[in-house]
C-alpha cells in the first residue's frame, strides 16, 4: 500500500544524516563504532554504536546533548555525565544500543552563554530562569538529527534512556517508534538538587523517585 499524501510529505520533509567518518572506539565497557555524522545545515553529530540496530526488536538508545562542564570537568552541577556513562554501560550490558551525542551544550545555548547562565544561577536564579534572562527561551533543543541518525542506522523502535518527556515527543514526531522509556539516574547533590527539581517540576523530567529518596538510586541497596 503506497504512503497518504501527509505521510508521503513527512518522509519527503524528514532532516537526513551524512555519515562522514567511522572508526572502531575501545572502551572500559567494550568496543563500539563511533560514526560522525552531519545535517544538510552542517551541524555535527556523533553515533557511539554497539551491535547492528536493524530489525524487529527495539534498540536500548540514549540521545544525549553534550555538556562540557559535566563529562570533561566534572562539573557537580548537572548529572548529565552520571546519565551518558551509565547508558553506555546499559548498552554494554545488551551487547546492542546506541548514544547518539549531540553538539547541544546549555540546552542549545552554547558554551559561553552557559558560562554565564552559571553565573546568574550564582546570584539565585534556577537554570530556566537564567536562560530567560538571557533572552534565551528555556531549552533551545532540537532532536530531529538524532531521529535521523537512527534511520541511518536502521532503527525504527527503541527503548529510550530519558526522564525528558520532549525527546521522546521528538523521535516518535520524526518517525522513530519508543516502545519504552528507561529512566536515567544520576547522582543527586547538594550542588545540583536545585536544578534536578527545577527540571522535574517545570520541564516535567520523571526524577520525582530519585529526589525522593535523597540522591540514592532506586536500585541501590
Amino acid at each position: 500500500m503506497g504512503l497518504s499524501s501527509s505521510s508521503a510529505r513527512a518522509e519527503s520533509e524528514a532532516p537526513f544524516a551524512v555519515l562522514r567518518s567511522e572508526s572502531e572506539l575501545s572502551t572500559e565497557n567494550g568496543l563500539y563504532r563511533f560514526l560522525r555524522y552531519e545535517s544538510a545545515a552542517r551541524e555535527e553529530a556523533f553515533a557511539i554504536v554497539m551491535g547492528d540496530l536493524a530489525g524487529s526488536d527495539p534498540a536500548f538508545v540514549r540521545v544525549h546533548s553534550e555538556c562540557l562542564t559535566g563529562e570533561v570537568f566534572s562539573s557537580l552541577k548537572c548529572d548529565c555525565r552520571d546519565q551518558l556513562e551509565q547508558a553506555m554501560l546499559l548498552i554494554a550490558e545488551r551487547g546492542r544500543g546506541a548514544v547518539v551525542y549531540l553538539r547541544q551544550e546549555g540546552r542549545g545555548i552554547g558554551l559561553g552563554n552557559k558560562i554565564r547562565a552559571y553565573a546568574l544561577q550564582a546570584r539565585g536564579a534556577d537554570t530556566i530562569e537564567a536562560n530567560h534572562e538571557l533572552g534565551f527561551p528555556t531549552d533551545l533543543r532540537e532532536f530531529d538529527l538524532a531521529a535521523a541518525i537512527l534511520r541511518d542506522l536502521g532503527a525504527t523502535s527503541v527503548i529510550l534512556h530519558t526522564n525528558n518527556p520532549e525527546k521522546v515527543q521528538a523521535l516518535e514526531e520524526n518517525g522513530i517508534a519508543v516502545v519504552s522509556r528507561a529512566p536515567a539516574y544520576g547522582t543527586v547533590n547538594q550542588h545540583n538538587r536545585d536544578y534536578l527539581e527545577t527540571k522535574h517540576r517545570e520541564l516535567g523530567h520523571d526524577l520525582g523517585t530519585l529526589l525522593a529518596l535523597g540522591g540514592r538510586k532506586p536500585d541501590a541497596p
